[in-house]
């Protein structure tokens, strides 16, 4: 066992106070997504036996199996039962296991993002979130730390200077920044859990997220600008069939689309097929305005050569 596996290590004391904790969070997972599972193991009063004990952790794994990043990802967005004491208790029941799968790392890699996103304060500067300042926001799950960047991650930080050169959020999908992040987890999957690994991860998802959603609220604007320009223009439908929609597809209806989508990107970025129609979408409406504007070019120029003709 290496340093960094021990340092997770529970107490036989400690692991049903995490698992009893966690109770009502995989209950409540198990009704959201239908999973079939036994009955969830019973609270002794605190009196775990070997035998219970065992039980129960069986009874998380199997739940654990079945259920996806995304849909943890789902859950703790809507649910009230969400808070910083659970995202540790999550944190720290994937952590201690002793074979850790690939999608143990993915919810690890999650959920630390998440918890740095709710213990940080608000109004951070880009400059204010080095390695230092991560590792002590995460030193109640990691445990305290001075870390540094280990070599075989020292790409991070081009990464993100590519990420943040983007202007548009199709650049940041075509960039190649969310698939280079995610290679570089998968490649070094064995490393992934070194204390110094996690804290640079975390640091390196949360700027990329806060990439992302500029981005993304940048491209709602300027769709909704776009659609308030076309209508000023008099135009009520545009041709959106390269975002998957109709060839006249409604403004009013757009400006519906994107409001809802607000709310739906609210979520992880990831590059799933929405984010694509958002992508296109704008693309859509940048051609629209450009189309009609050179119509009504083409219009004032002709207006203008009527009249010219007529006077002479």
């Amino acid at each position: 066992m290496t340093a960094a596996e021990n340092l997770f290590q529970p107490s036989f004391e400690e692991k049903p106070v995490t698992l009893v904790s966690l109770q009502p969070i995989y209950a409540a997972l198990v009704r959201e997504f239908v999973i079939e599972v036994g009955p969830g193991p019973v609270d002794d009063g605190g009196s775990a036996s070997p035998e219970a004990m065992e039980q129960a952790a069986a009874w998380f794994l199997q739940v654990d199996s079945q259920i996806q990043v995304h849909q943890l990802r789902q859950f703790l967005q809507s649910t009230p039962l969400a808070n910083e004491a659970v995202l540790r208790q999550l944190l720290q029941h994937h952590m201690q296991k002793s074979v850790k799968s690939s999608s143990d790392r993915d919810k690890t890699d999650y959920l630390l993002v998440q918890y740095f996103s709710l213990c940080a304060p608000s109004g951070l500067d880009d400059s204010d979130i080095d390695l230092d300042y991560v590792a002590q926001v995460l030193e109640p799950v990691l445990g305290a730390q001075q870390p540094v960047l280990p070599a075989w991650l020292t790409s991070l930080d081009t990464i993100m200077q590519s990420a943040a050169r983007c202007r548009r959020l199709s650049e940041l999908l075509h960039s190649g920044t969310l698939e280079q992040g995610r290679a570089l987890k998968t490649e070094n999957a064995a490393r992934y859990f070194e204390p110094s690994a996690m804290v640079a991860f975390t640091r390196f998802s949360f700027m990329v997220r806060r990439i992302f959603f500029r981005l993304m609220h940048d491209d709602l604007n300027a769709i909704q600008d776009g659609l308030r320009e076309l209508e000023r223009r008099g135009v009520s439908t545009i041709d959106c069939r390269r975002a998957q929609f109709s060839a006249e597809e409604p403004i009013g209806r757009l400006r519906m689309i994107c409001q809802s989508w607000k709310v739906m990107f609210h979520a992880e970025y990831s590059s799933g097929q929405p984010l694509r129609m958002l992508v296109d979408l704008r693309a859509a409406v940048d051609d629209a305005l450009h189309n009609t504007a050179r119509t009504n070019t083409a219009a004032s120029s002709a207006a203008a050569s009527t009249r010219s003709g007529a006077k002479s």
